[in-house]
């Protein structure tokens, strides 16, 4: 497995680096953005929100051996888990109504405490402490994907009054050096777990410096913004309204529920399925994130001038190929029979899917969804993807250990054959529809190349 780990993140990494610089060469030249206010405006807001990005990347690829480490049984293990979830959808339910009240600035500044607090917890092997410190990641990852997000885009619109054209190139960039930092986070995790001699535990010390300079960035560098606070109770009864009201709607809350509270729960599997076999884990992390940046660059070729596919197709890509993942899985994880080379691969092929699928379905959401109602449909969207990843890790809890890994996947495969049945209505139902298409490069609005 060490062999296959490192070539696999080799050939990656060269796919990925040779896609990106033939679709470079493929773009046509366009104007540049060389307004100094935003340039500036915009390095203030990547210095905060990529150091809070790689402090995340950093912990993820030690997070379950770090629990082994301390001789949790893999039951336990998953009770961990579980509290992670639903502290994650519990305050990702309220995590706008908070970042409104206590401001944007002064939210982002929480996160950066809240995860210091939770990465000083994994010193401790106290199992209460350890729940406790699971609470805190999710208080913290709700801030991450709505705190940074709302005051970029307040600062953008009302304070700098840049055009909301400029927005999109903003997050795309990020987006894609989220991946890069994703990789490269992989990579110092397996050094620092190898080199500094806390052991699994290194890669959580050694991001906590990092949440500290991008709180003190925020605090120094960025100006407080607040909204205007609509009802908690408003916002999740337009959401319902509005699931409830389209098809459309409906039955993309329900691709993304099943297709993500599987993500969860591989999320949970691919170490217990890997470690035994001597992998690498921050060298197999960094795969699995270079095998998504290439799913992210194959949907950018794909929805090109030049072939011009439409998300749609690719989310049925994507869908169809995590499939096939799972029922590779069910046979490489069989007692016994077990073939850690294979399961790799389909991990690899889960990772690609995911690539194409969270484009294809950002793309889908923004057209489908009124922009008004979508905090309130997210919300609606997370608690049944939560619920299910919940309940898979507690019948992963009550299981014996191995035969439990194959039949989780067993139970994945099917739930996954479901999403498949909800993209073909979905796409049944949407056949006609010119909105949900990627206009062509001579309609798109102009965005600056920054």
């Amino acid at each position: 497995m060490l062999v296959t780990a490192y070539l696999a993140f080799v050939g990656l990494l060269a796919s990925c680096l040779g896609l990106e610089l033939s679709r470079c060469r493929a773009k046509p030249p366009g104007r540049a953005c060389s307004n100094p206010s935003f340039l500036r405006f915009q390095l203030d807001f990547y210095q905060v929100y990529f150091l809070a990005l790689a402090a995340d990347w950093l912990q993820a690829p030690y997070l379950y051996k770090l629990y082994q480490h301390y001789y949790f049984l893999e039951g336990q293990i998953a009770i961990l888990y579980v509290c992670g979830l639903a502290s994650t959808v519990l305050f990702g339910l309220v995590a706008s109504s908070l970042v409104d009240r206590l401001g944007r600035k002064n939210s982002c500044v929480l996160f950066s405490l809240t995860y210091s607090l939770c990465c000083l917890t994994k010193l401790s092997q106290d199992y209460f402490v350890l729940l406790v410190g699971r609470a805190l990641g999710g208080l913290s990852t709700a801030l991450l994907f709505s705190a940074f997000e709302a005051w970029y885009i307040h600062e953008h619109m009302e304070r700098h009054d840049f055009p909301a054209e400029w927005i999109p190139a903003t997050f795309a960039r990020a987006a894609f050096w989220n991946h890069v930092l994703a990789v490269v986070a992989g990579v110092a995790a397996e050094a620092v777990a190898s080199w500094i001699g806390l052991g699994p535990v290194a890669p959580f010390v050694a991001a906590i410096p990092l949440l500290a300079l991008a709180g003190a960035l925020a605090l120094r560098n960025w100006e407080e913004n607040y909204d205007r606070q609509r009802a908690f109770s408003r916002t999740c009864a337009g959401g319902l309204r509005c699931l409830l009201s389209d098809r459309r709607v409906l039955l993309l809350g329900t691709i993304q529920a099943l297709f993500e509270s599987v993500i969860f729960i591989f999320v949970f599997l691919w170490t217990p399925v890997l470690d035994p076999h001597g992998a690498p884990l921050g060298i197999v992390f960094s795969s699995f994130m270079a095998a998504s940046l290439l799913g992210s660059s194959l949907y950018r070729i794909a929805t090109s001038k030049r072939y011009h596919l439409q998300p749609m197709h690719l989310l049925s890509l994507a869908v169809l190929i995590v499939v096939f993942s799972l029922f590779m899985l069910t046979f490489s994880t069989s007692p016994g029979q077990e073939s850690p080379v294979e399961s790799f691969i389909a991990f690899l092929l889960i990772e690609l899917a995911c690539g194409l699928y969270f484009p294809s379905m950002s793309f889908l959401r923004r057209k489908v969804i009124p922009e008004t109602e979508q905090a309130g449909v997210l919300n609606w969207f997370r608690v049944p993807l939560h619920l299910l990843a919940c309940l898979g890790l507690l019948v992963l809890h009550d299981s014996d250990r191995k035969t439990g890994t194959r039949n989780m996947f067993s139970i994945c495969s099917a739930v996954m054959v479901m999403a498949l049945l909800a993209v073909v209505g979905l796409f049944t139902v949407v056949r006609h529809d010119a909105e949900l298409r990627v206009p062509s490069p001579t309609e798109e609005p102009y965005a600056p190349e920054l």
